[in-house]
């Protein structure tokens, strides 16, 4: 019996690997691609706009089309998690990662404003518009393959690994990028070396595609399915709202200052060094690619203390840091320093980590399995449009506004502010069964009584 029940237990963590495998790969095609587009349009985008004399103008415009693709996020999400919830999570991250990588394979061969004017612009819009809505309907489904094949007392580990894949896929970029941009010079890295990294993403999405045929949903998923078919069950964004709208909204809370800080870290961190500072593009990516290498690491460690102190703990923790974050950070980066450079931008992603691990989790536990998927997708995904979104544009204007960052420490402080009441709300749920979530969902529909 022994022997049988050790064969069970490493069949059951065999699978729970691929899960993670097949979650993360998708993570990171997908995290490389947008990765890519933000620092493309720091760095070469603006051939795709008119020309400037102001150089915080054109990279102002490619940040107005960065926050396009956010917008495009919460109705993929929404989409997403609606057939999620209803076909199931594998099918959907299939067509996911397809859409990302035509998109984004596409936005390699456009031609420059120089060659067809404003359809250049356009036709980015477009591809980001595509890219957005594929990347929004990603997170969800791909969290959640792993939180419903996970134990109870370790879903904050496992389920942390899919987050690994956006320092990972930022990781790639950034090392694709600076590649390029040191084994060209800069007329033949802005004519067409930039586009050799899009064109990349369609071997890494057949890879990611392939890995993902390979697992199967989660138990706790099908039974809930099968369950429900009889019943007849409401399913969708306007479900979650009517009957969990706390928890949407508490995810969105969590969700905002996360979303800010990373995308001030990692995107507008490359405008400020280059144009605030004057740091050579390559010493920026350099700096970037040890930091989330390391950050890649954190995530996980995070995650597994999630499962032994709570969920809410280090969150609180990371977001009260992240409020102090811009008050060092940048004028460490005014030293134009290396290393102080790359301290800067590690203590940002720790930060970072604090929260952003135990996010698929927490979500997860918020919400019954038959609209889990529309719950975390909505509560992860909307908030992008006023957070992550706009935040590098916002900062850009800030600087180009004040000449100074301590607004831009201010704007990062208010939002964690938010995050902090929104963590007053959230429940701990650490070690809950997934099970209890769906019987206490059927009591209170009336087609269960409490035990």
């Amino acid at each position: 019996m022994s022997t049988q029940n050790n064969a069970e237990r490493k069949s059951i963590r065999a699978q729970l690997r691929r899960v993670v495998a097949a979650s993360m790969a998708g993570t990171v095609v997908e995290w490389y691609e947008f990765f890519l587009y933000a620092t493309a349009a720091t760095l070469v985008f603006h051939v795709l706009f008119p020309p400037s004399d102001d150089p915080l103008t054109p990279i102002l415009a490619g940040f107005a089309t960065y926050a396009v693709g956010f917008i495009a996020r919460p109705v993929g999400g929404i989409v997403f998690g609606h057939f999620g919830d209803k076909h199931g999570r594998k099918m959907l991250l299939q067509l996911s990662i397809i859409l990302v990588g035509v998109s984004t394979f596409l936005m390699g061969c456009l031609p420059t404003f120089s060659v067809i004017g404003y359809a250049a612009p356009v036709l980015l819009v477009l591809l980001r518009v595509v890219q957005g809505f594929a990347v929004g309907g990603e997170w969800g489904g791909a969290v959640l393959l792993v939180a419903e094949h996970s134990p109870n007392k370790e879903r904050g580990f496992w389920a942390s690994f899919p987050q690994s894949g956006v320092p990972l896929g930022n990781l790639l970029a950034t090392g694709v990028l600076l590649a390029l941009s040191r084994s060209l010079d800069d007329a033949q890295f802005e004519s067409w070396g930039w586009r050799v990294a899009f064109w990349l993403s369609a071997v890494i999405v057949l890879i990611g595609y392939y890995i993902r045929t390979r697992v199967s949903d989660a138990p706790i998923f099908d039974e809930v399915q099968s369950q429900e078919v009889e019943e007849g069950v409401d399913y969708g964004v306007k479900a979650v709202f009517k009957r969990y709208p706390r928890e949407v909204f508490a995810a969105m809370g969590l969700r905002f200052v996360e979303n800010i800080h990373y995308y001030l870290v990692v995107t507008f961190s490359i405008t400020y060094l280059s144009i605030a500072v004057g740091i050579e593009q390559d010493e920026i990516l350099g700096a970037l690619l040890g930091a989330h290498a390391i950050h890649a690491v954190i995530v996980p460690l995070v995650g597994a203390a999630t499962d032994r102190i709570g969920r809410r703990m280090p969150y609180g923790v990371g977001i009260v840091l992240t409020a102090t974050w811009g008050f060092f950070a940048f004028p460490m980066y005014d030293t134009g320093n290396f290393w102080v450079i790359f301290l800067a931008l590690l203590i940002g992603l720790i930060f970072h980590a604090l929260m952003y691990a135990g996010q698929p989790a927490i979500m997860a536990e918020m919400f019954p399995t038959r609209m889990r998927n529309s719950g975390v997708s909505t509560g992860y995904q909307v908030t992008a449009i006023v957070a992550g979104s706009f935040a590098p544009f916002i900062a850009t204007a800030l600087l180009k506004g004040f000449d100074s960052s301590v607004p831009i420490a201010i704007y990062l402080a208010a939002a964690a502010a938010v995050s902090f009441v929104a963590l007053m709300f959230t429940r701990e749920t650490k070690g809950i069964d997934l099970r209890s979530l769906d019987h206490a969902d059927k009591v209170r529909r009336g087609v269960a009584t409490a035990d």
